[in-house]
């Protein structure tokens, strides 16, 4: 779990100054309040000239970005991350510009409804929703999302599969929460981990009601590793942080779609902990992990 890379290092002393790591044990108001203002130290400003609108699809707020020739192009759906209880569309707005910008997609960023007001399954209710208004149009798209938004990105394809509906052409996780075990390895090598802490994880659980929690052992659509099937789901690139008690969920999602036939890439990156995303512009690792996705993507979208 040693972090020796100094610009990590600084990324972390620069987020806990904001947000503690206790912050995930307040109060849900102070939890988003601290959390938001971590998020706004690192935001950066939006590519210039990226046409950006904020919407509603399906009774659902999103926020649109657009870039030039974008049209012609799958769609990303992008679900952030805050353990279902934090986050918005300003959270990861930069995160989503540039995505934007370095893919030529459309990025439709959703602003899902959070525990522990609204319980699941609102928030891959609002996902989905939004997902089948955007491909009722005929588009075809790629679900994305960090963190809690990984696990929705991989939970949407359970639905659609469950459904019947349009399946993503691909699902981006960046380090998602997929429901392994708790007694994994990075569980244990990780359990003081900056940033995001095991017992951090079961303190995000906690806010879920004790019907969700019950759920979570035997539907993907909660916690995608419990499936008893991956067949029938798109290709999938995972991203793992190394220093993150989350981290065996990724290889995990990737030898059962592999057992599946399913082609699953998974990059872990060392000395990186969960969030990094933010770091992408301060830590060179972290620039060049967002790089990798984005060309990851470009990649899956290039003609055959």
């Amino acid at each position: 779990m040693q972090i020796t890379d100094p610009e990590v290092l600084r990324f972390i002393a620069d987020t806990q100054a904001v947000y503690p790591d206790e912050a995930n044990h307040a109060s849900t108001a102070e939890n988003r309040r601290m959390y938001d203002a971590m998020c706004a130290v690192f935001r950066q400003p939006r590519p210039e000239g990226l046409p950006v609108a904020d919407a509603v699809v399906a009774g659902v707020p999103v926020r649109r970005y657009t870039p030039t020739g974008s049209e012609a192009r799958p769609f990303l759906l992008y679900s952030h991350g805050g353990g279902f209880v934090v986050g918005g569309l300003d959270s990861h707005d930069d995160v989503c510009a540039e995505l934007a910008v370095a893919t030529g997609c459309e990025v439709v960023s959703v602003d899902y409804r959070l525990m522990p007001e609204h319980p699941f399954p609102a928030q891959i209710d609002d996902v989905s929703a939004v997902w089948e208004a955007e491909t009722a149009k005929g588009r075809a798209g790629i679900a994305i999302g960090d963190s809690a938004g990984g696990n929705l990105s991989a939970a949407l394809c359970f639905r659609m599969r469950r459904t019947g509906g349009a399946m993503p052409l691909a699902q981006v996780l960046i380090y998602p929460g997929l429901g392994g075990p708790t007694d994994a390895p990075s569980y244990t090598e990780n359990a003081e981990a900056p940033m995001l802490r095991a017992k951090d994880v079961l303190a995000y659980r906690k806010t879920m009601s004790p019907e969700a929690l019950e759920i979570r052992r035997t539907d993907p659509e909660a916690a995608p590793l419990v499936a008893r099937s991956f067949d029938g789901l798109p290709p999938a690139f995972i991203v793992t942080a190394d220093v993150d008690p989350l981290r065996d969920d990724g290889p995990a999602y990737q030898a059962a779609l592999q057992a599946a036939g399913i082609r699953a890439d998974w990059r872990n990156e060392p000395q990186l902990v969960h969030g990094y995303l933010r770091a992408r512009h301060c830590a060179r690792r972290a620039g060049a992990s967002f790089r990798a996705i984005c060309d990851w993507i470009n990649a899956a979208l290039a003609p055959a």
